[in-house]
């Protein structure tokens, strides 16, 4: 803070009457002119914007199609509705890979893989330290990183055997495998949801927040800028579209109208 030795204009501190007072006043007022913490704005309700539109409706229609091919996964006459949506499941991560290289900073894929690949470097330091001194925040995040980078490796072999199946290239041995790969990627994608979950209940923090809203709790600039609705839009009606296409050039639809009626008969008897 300048000092009123330095500046011309100030009053001496002399013998004449009220120059020492006129002097703390003016010493009071530059003083309370200085920002104070308590003057700082408060944390906004709405949060940080962490997660971009495009991202959060990849994740949904990602989580979505595999839902709904594991369900029809057994049956001949869903087995159209499976191979459409093996499709759509394989062509979401396409999309979310090209994102991912072109899009916006905050969309790539490096950070997310870096994360995952600190999980060796955080186990090997459990044995270096007491558990209760172990960084556990750290590791639960690493974790959680870890599964999602696993799913999104795992759909490789799991929709290229799908394919091969589809087109009868090889044996039952191959139906082996893509049944290993779905149960594999259901057990990851349940264990990614539980760890959400209880580290929801342990933190008191709905982690599960930015793939819905974008935003966490906190005070701060949002690290994504622009959320780019138009083009999570443009997702969703893709997605659609192309059931919906294919619904229409399947002979019989996608899925028979006597395996809708025996599933809604099922469920109403």
């Amino acid at each position: 803070m300048t000092t009123c030795a330095f500046r011309r204009d100030c009053p001496r501190a002399t013998g004449a009457p009220g120059a020492t007072t006129e002097a703390k006043e003016n010493s009071l007022h530059i003083t309370t002119t200085l920002p104070r913490i308590a003057d700082a704005q408060p944390a906004s309700p709405r949060g940080r914007r962490v997660v971009d539109a495009p991202i959060r409706m990849f994740h949904w229609l990602f989580a979505l199609s595999f839902i709904g091919a594991y369900v029809t996964a057994d049956g001949e006459r869903w087995r159209a509705m499976h191979v459409t949506l093996g499709y759509l499941f394989a062509g979401l991560l396409v999309l979310r890979v090209l994102y991912g290289l072109f899009g916006p900073r905050q969309a790539r894929l490096a950070p997310l893989l870096n994360r995952a690949g600190g999980v060796r470097r955080w186990l090997r330091s459990l044995r270096q330290r007491p558990l209760l001194q172990a960084d556990w925040r750290q590791g639960e995040n690493l974790l959680i990183a870890l599964a999602i980078a696993t799913m999104l490796f795992a759909v490789v072999p799991l929709t290229l055997s799908g394919f091969a199946v589809y087109q009868e290239w090889t044996g039952d041995w191959l139906e082996d495998v893509h049944e290993f790969f779905g149960n594999a990627f259901l057990a990851v994608a349940l264990a990614h949801v539980g760890a959400l979950a209880g580290s929801s209940l342990l933190r008191r923090r709905n982690r599960m927040k930015p793939m819905i809203t974008g935003r966490i709790d906190g005070n701060g600039p949002d690290l994504v800028p622009d959320e780019r609705r138009w083009l999570a839009l443009l997702l969703l009606v893709a997605a659609i579209a192309f059931v919906a296409w294919q619904w229409i050039e399947a002979p019989n639809g996608l899925v028979p109208w006597q395996a809708i009626a025996a599933m809604v008969a099922s469920v109403f008897s």
